[in-house]
């Protein structure tokens, strides 16, 4: 019984820094320049998928600033459409707009 409960509690010791661990947050110390430019590391860039000249929505909150990539018209439409409908409410939606 005591291996059982061993292993259990391996288990759960293991678990619970798996979550933690994709909860975690990459970190990363920038330099603002003389003008006031900040430049993300090129892992950083990389990772959100900015390129150069992009626009990208800036927003403060108390004491944070939280950098995001805007998406274009483009990649919004080439995205997968993440709702499901089933066959019955798609008809009744169609015969809606006929």
């Amino acid at each position: 019984m005591d291996d059982l409960f061993l292993n259990f509690s391996i288990l759960e010791k293991f678990i619970f820094f798996r979550v933690i661990r994709l909860y975690m947050e990459n970190q990363y110390i920038l330099k603002i320049g003389s003008k006031g430019e900040i430049f993300p590391p090129k892992e950083v860039r990389e990772t959100l998928g900015f390129t150069s000249n992009q626009p990208i929505l800036v927003k403060v909150y108390k004491n944070r600033m939280i950098i995001q990539k805007l998406e274009s018209v483009d990649e919004i439409l080439n995205k997968p459409a993440s709702a499901k409908i089933s066959y019955h409410a798609l008809k009744q939606l169609k015969s809606e707009f006929d």
